[in-house]
């Protein structure tokens, strides 16, 4: 069974720094897409940053310049750096991933951490 699991969360002061982290295991073949998404009290699920297998990179516009993300393939990880951390960054931060397993293809999601940032 695919499992996300997702770390490094907490709280932080305004201009602050955090790094997500998020493992993916269970009988995985490949896995193309990972990303970030957020959700904040009372609003949608937003996409934040997506990374390819390949390397190739986009972001929220909410987020650029600020945050990065990268992927370790040979762990299957993904992380997101989140530097200049604003109040408007408070939100659940999920991780999500498209994989192809010994059970086929599909997407699935971490458990979320939460991010909280004080002004």
């Amino acid at each position: 069974q695919v499992q996300l699991v997702e770390s490094g969360g907490g709280l932080v002061q305004a201009g602050g720094f955090l790094r997500l982290s998020c493992a993916a295991s269970g009988g995985i073949f490949t896995i193309n897409v990972m990303a970030w998404y957020r959700q904040a009290p009372g609003k949608q699920r937003e996409l934040v940053a997506s990374i390819t297998s390949g390397g190739s990179t986009s972001y929220a516009d909410s987020v650029k310049g600020r945050f990065t993300i990268s992927r370790d393939s040979t762990k299957n990880t993904v992380y997101l750096q989140m530097n200049s951390l604003k109040p408007e960054d408070t939100a659940i931060y999920y991780c999500n991933a498209d994989v192809t397993s010994f059970r086929g293809f599909n997407y699935f999601w971490g458990q979320g951490t939460q991010v909280t940032v004080s002004s």
